[in-house]
């Protein structure tokens, strides 16, 4: 492939210099249109698909498909944030509608169980365009000192760090695939054929899976868990061992483990599936997350005090922020007291994201648990309904703290966890 070629959602090679010609779906939807016809149905989809597929930029071995929600963020964020520094009534409705925009716009994702890139990319775009706009309005006023633009970018980059980590594997579980295929690699021929020598948990789990259409799905179910690898429970073991069977990944999870319907896959210790990381939180990566969160936090509200004692001089940053004068003397105070604003309901939104999460480490429970409990009625609701308390893994303050600390230090076979 040349440059500007690429292999389509069809199997079929194309080139860019043709991306605009032979769309049926989208030739017919502009003829029913123009007839005032109705679309058949799915025909906006299958435009959609095909735009989405055609979307790419020539690359070396290649041309490369862009993701089409990382796209709003970089065209729409500057072009409101400029349009909001022309009049303090401007900058009032944008800042407002903003929040309205990107809460509907997750409630749309989230009914449809999509996953997109539209919220990291929103994230990571906000922190270099405020960084940029510190820079290019901020610092050339005199007022912030070289020893603060290191500190400030110093935390930017240990925030980055964290986030990068809090991207990789949250704790998922193996998918019955894989570990079909390592068993059937790690075992001996002879045991396979089932020789009166050979490993009985094999023959067992044979005659098992031979059991499923005579015996019904639920015993086919942990005997088919079985011939793959999985750890299952049988009838001599204690009472204690907690048993949790995935319908979708057909495998027995560890307790407080739990299936991601966004991801697909089954994480070990699930949290919840974060949209501004576009991956799950779960035993693995919690503590990055954490740490992540907190780096934001200390950078955003350095960085808006720093910008507030240069755009409105002789104010607590708290007054500033609701009281400025001088604010819209010029359009770069102006473009930067925007911006404050911006990171101001950025920071309060992850703020209570953070909060939440501090407090449900303290009381060692899982985003997920707390759903789970309030579904069912089995939880206590403290501290005005902030925390929901299963009391299932509650060991005191102390305890909690240091269990989630460990979180992803020992191998997860070996976790206590898994009795209740």
């Amino acid at each position: 492939l040349c440059c500007c070629e690429y292999v389509d959602r069809r199997g079929e090679r194309n080139h860019l210099a043709a991306c605009c010609c032979d769309c049926q779906d989208l030739d017919e939807g502009c003829e029913r249109w123009l007839a005032c016809g109705s679309l058949p149905p799915g025909a906006l989809e299958r435009i959609a698909d095909a735009v989405a597929d055609r979307l790419r930029v020539p690359w070396f071995a290649g041309a490369v498909k862009i993701k089409v929600s990382l796209v709003p963020p970089l065209v729409l964020l500057p072009v409101f944030l400029h349009v909001a520094a022309l009049h303090v009534l401007l900058g009032f409705v944008v800042l407002t509608s903003l929040p309205v925009v990107v809460l509907w716009y997750y409630y749309l994702t989230h009914r449809r169980k999509e996953r997109t890139l539209f919220f990291l990319s929103l994230g990571l775009f906000s922190l270099g365009y405020m960084y940029y706009v510190f820079l290019q309005e901020v610092v050339p006023r005199g007022r912030v000192g070289y020893s603060q633009v290191v500190a400030l970018t110093c935390g930017l980059v240990l925030m980055l760090a964290a986030l990068s980590r809090a991207k990789k594997d949250p704790g998922y579980l193996p998918t019955p695939a894989s570990n079909e295929k390592s068993s059937h690699q790690g075992l001996p021929s002879s045991g396979v054929r089932g020789s009166s020598e050979g490993l009985h948990g094999v023959r067992g789990s044979s005659e098992g899976l031979h059991g499923v259409t005579a015996s019904g799905a639920a015993s086919g179910r942990a005997a088919n868990g079985e011939a793959k690898g999985y750890s299952r429970m049988s009838a001599e073991e204690p009472e204690g061992v907690k048993k949790d069977w995935c319908t979708k990944c057909q495998l027995v999870r560890p307790a407080r483990a739990g299936h991601c319907r966004l991801c697909g896959r089954c994480v070990r210790r699930l949290d919840h599936h974060c949209v501004w990381i576009n991956s799950c939180v779960g035993e693995q990566n919690h503590q990055a997350f954490i740490l992540a969160l907190s780096f934001f936090m200390l950078t955003s509200v350095y960085g808006i005090t720093l910008t507030l004692h240069t755009v409105c001089r002789g104010r607590t940053p708290f007054v500033a922020l609701f009281y400025c004068p001088g604010a819209y003397s010029d359009y770069s105070s102006a473009l930067s007291f925007t911006c404050v604003w911006y990171c101001a309901i950025v920071t309060a939104g992850m703020g209570y994201i953070l909060l939440i999460q501090l407090l449900n480490i303290s009381y060692n429970v899982t985003e997920r648990e707390a759903r789970l409990a309030l579904r069912d009625n089995t939880g206590r609701r403290l501290l005005g309904g902030l925390v929901i308390d299963t009391g299932q893994y509650n060991r005191g303050f102390l305890c909690n703290w240091g269990h989630f600390l460990s979180l992803g230090s020992s191998p997860p076979q070996r976790s206590a966890e898994d009795i209740v």
